[in-house]
């Protein structure tokens, strides 16, 4: 018996790693960035793919699905006929958007998430708690915000990312987030 207490110990700490590695990757942006990150390492050609275009890839993606399924939640929950509108753009535009990205990921041989991400999941399931009024002003504050890093982070994408192809797909949507911002705050003001 004795023997086998390094053996019971080694397979203990086999599971204790093995249930936080699985932990670490049930997130759906996690998954995507790892199998980006091995791909990155594995690229012969380092102009074929970038961790940095891949990172915002990724991220890009995870917003635009949260987009679509808030815009598609507002679209039932809301009690507003401008929020309703507002929200059908959203549906729009992000849908459209992402699948540029997907065609664009393809090329690039990118990963993105299919799903949102646990953060994108905790902001729609908080969301689906409001109901009418509460949930316009709620949904219209939380795309006031949004737009506004969304903007920051596409802006620095279309600046600084190593990716040509990248930084003209993040440059040519700025003028769109920007629209989604003013309209996001017109909404949001006419609601108070």
């Amino acid at each position: 018996m004795k023997n086998n207490i390094p053996y019971i110990f080694a397979l203990l700490f086999l599971f204790a790693f093995t249930a936080c590695e699985t932990k670490k990757s049930d997130d759906s942006v996690a998954v995507a960035e790892d199998q980006n990150e091995k791909k990155d390492s594995s690229a012969k050609d380092a102009s074929e793919f970038s961790v940095d275009a891949s990172k915002f890839a990724v991220e890009a993606a995870d917003g635009g699905l949260l987009e679509v399924q808030l815009g598609t939640l507002a679209l039932t929950k809301a009690a507003s006929p401008q929020v309703k509108k507002f929200a059908q753009m959203m549906v729009d535009d992000h849908t459209k958007a992402n699948n540029e990205l997907k065609a664009l990921a393809g090329k690039k041989n990118i990963t993105l998430p299919t799903v949102m991400s646990e953060d994108c999941q905790k902001k729609y399931y908080d969301l689906d708690q409001k109901r009418g009024a509460d949930f316009d002003k709620d949904y219209m504050d939380l795309m006031v915000k949004d737009h506004k890093d969304d903007i920051d982070e596409f802006e620095k994408a279309a600046e600084k990312s190593e990716d040509p192809d990248v930084k003209s797909w993040a440059a040519g949507k700025v003028t769109t987030l920007r629209h989604h911002l003013e309209e996001a705050q017109r909404v949001r003001d006419a609601l108070k």
